[in-house]
């Protein structure tokens, strides 16, 4: 845990959610990706593995955006 906040605190705000927009959004039309697969997993249709792992892919940057989020309120 110690590791993952160190690495954190040394990645700025901003290549984080640059992040979010590119690779956690991309493609962009007809709609984000990320949208996409949760819209499957929550409605119950078929979710095959590269699913998930596409899924995880495109949802890593918010997940660190969220902790970082979380660290640095913490932090105060």
């Amino acid at each position: 845990m110690i590791a993952l906040r160190r690495f954190l605190d040394a990645m700025p705000l901003w290549i984080v959610i640059g992040a979010c927009l590119t690779l956690g959004l991309a493609p962009f039309t007809p709609e984000p990706h990320i949208w996409e697969k949760l819209k499957m997993l929550f409605s119950g249709a078929y979710f095959r593995p590269i699913d998930l792992f596409d899924m995880l892919m495109h949802g890593a940057p918010f997940v660190l955006l969220a902790l970082k989020l979380a660290f640095w309120r913490r932090a105060g």
